[in-house]
């Protein structure tokens, strides 16, 4: 990293009807740096990247690029003309086209009249060699892994000569070894001297990749700090404006009797899985990724085959192969996937709630629009879910409102079995903390709450206990007295054979 500043944004400000989304924010970024951005769901940093990208157009302030100044400019030229990309959580690749074809999609190199093929393809292997990244580029998006697509991503934006690159929530969707494999990219991208626009919800691992890092709190910058001068506690505190030292709920809530008991279930990737959940208990599933976690939620709610064993609820056998029958059965889940399992993008937030009850709120197939008003109206209130209206269309939320919304539609049908899959992936620390109190507050109410996670610190926090899987299997069961981070990774780290571990 050099000190010589390339891009400075100036006094920028963008106001939406009723919402002042950036109030004068000021930040400059260094040529082959990481600068984070933080701050909660809300705070600006999508608008503020809206804006260096040329989606938005500002109120007033400019930018200064390479000492020149701009008031805007569109996406095409910030890509081709400025040296900016950006790479966000959601692809935006063509599944059944090859590497070379989506790095140089829309700009394809022409031999005359006919593409020129082979220089495309050689260029797409410089630019991954640059990269120190082996790839074949003949190979069908639609064949990667998760960490293979991001690479290409940044390959297409290298291939535009990228001086900045902004990376939105990219290690969201990455097991810890891909991430690892991410940030030496991300250092081999410093060395070229592209500077790194990096923003996460992961405090961790913001404060291991950084140089700096600008807190934004309520459209404002709140402050600008080198990485080595802070900590995760401070900079919680300057992303909520106060000392936040508890981020979990105390747990006070009493689990009672067998709700659900799970007898030798087999799927065709689980072998011999066997495990109860108590009325008010809250059940943690850990696990590496692979390991089965989701695979078990999968199966309880109708979405995998069962092969063999028994599924008994409130002591009752419990037959279903669907999630409408399960649902029935009064299991629901929140999915890892909200965005495209969860909710119904173009729909309305009251449209996805009453999704799921038709039939309890109409007559003669005719809604009745007061009860689901009122249905709606009560979950937007009891759980805090910030739109401007039940009409908005729920793609338009923050990702903790859409996860309050998948959640309101499976209260609505008054499950009492829930099954959380990475409930907080992807979504700000104030908004974990309503997601936590909203789970507690469920097993108050004797709900069996069956929580998923791959963040240690939340599993162990709001779990009774924890059953640990590993290769399809259970390696092991933890109480929460005994609970801490090594014993999970042991069990987690375990190779099965024969349901036993060795």
């Amino acid at each position: 990293m050099t000190n010589n500043t390339i891009l400075s944004l100036k006094n920028i400000s963008k106001i939406f009807p009723g919402v002042k989304a950036l109030d004068k924010v000021s930040i400059d970024f260094r040529e082959g740096e990481v600068h984070s951005l933080l701050g909660e769901n809300g705070a600006g940093k999508s608008t503020l990247i809206k804006i260096l990208t040329g989606a938005y157009k500002a109120n007033s302030g400019h930018i200064e690029l390479f000492g020149k100044s701009y008031n805007y400019f569109t996406p095409h030229e910030a890509i081709f003309n400025r040296g900016i990309s950006a790479i966000y959580q959601e692809f935006n690749l063509v599944p059944y086209l090859s590497v070379t074809e989506n790095i140089y999609y829309g700009k394809e190199i022409k031999n005359g009249m006919f593409l020129d093929k082979n220089k495309m393809r050689k260029n797409s292997e410089d630019i991954l060699n640059k990269l120190g990244i082996d790839i074949n580029t003949d190979e069908l998006v639609k064949n990667l892994s998760v960490a293979q697509k991001q690479i290409v991503e940044i390959a297409k934006a290298v291939s535009n000569e990228v001086d900045i690159l902004i990376m939105d929530e990219p290690t969201a969707p990455l097991t810890d070894k891909e991430v690892k494999s991410l940030f030496n990219l991300v250092e081999n991208l410093k060395k070229q001297k592209v500077t790194i626009i990096f923003i996460s919800h992961k405090l961790e691992e913001t404060l291991k990749i950084s140089d700096r890092i600008s807190v934004l709190r309520d459209g404002k910058l709140i402050k600008t700090i080198k990485k080595d001068n802070t900590d995760r506690k401070q900079l919680i505190k300057f992303m909520v404006g106060r000392t936040w030292e508890d981020t979990f709920p105390e747990k006070y809530n009493k689990p009672k009797g067998k709700l659900l008991e799970i007898d030798s279930l087999s799927t065709e990737y689980l072998k011999d899985i066997n495990f109860s959940l108590r009325k008010g208990e809250i059940l943690g599933i850990g696990g590496l990724v692979g390991s089965g976690r989701t695979e078990v939620a999968r199966a309880l709610f109708g979405l995998d085959q069962i092969i063999d064993g028994e599924i008994r609820i409130n002591g009752e056998k419990a037959k279903y192969n669907s999630p409408k029958k399960a649902l029935e059965t009064g299991v629901g889940m929140i999915p890892e996937d909200r965005k495209h399992q969860g909710i119904i993008n173009n729909m309305s937030v009251k449209e996805n709630i009453t999704f799921s009850i038709l039939d309890n709120i109409s007559t003669f197939k005719i809604i009745k629009k007061e009860k689901e008003n009122r249905i709606v109206e009560n979950f937007i209130k009891q759980l805090n879910i910030k739109t401007p209206s039940s009409k908005q269309q729920v793609e338009l939320l923050s990702g903790g409102n859409q996860q309050k919304v998948v959640l309101s539609k499976w209260l609505a049908n008054d499950c009492d079995i829930l099954i959380f899959d990475e409930p907080t992936r992807g979504i700000d620390i104030g908004a974990k903390k309503e997601i936590y109190n909203l789970i507690l507050d469920l097993s108050k109410r004797q709900k069996g709450i069956i929580f998923i996670s791959s963040e240690l610190p939340e599993l162990i926090n709001m779990t009774d206990r924890i059953i640990v899987m590993s290769e399809g299997r259970i390696s092991g069961c933890v109480k929460k007295e005994d609970v801490s981070q090594e014993k999970i990774m042991d069990l987690a780290t375990k190779n099965i054979q024969g349901g036993k571990t060795k």
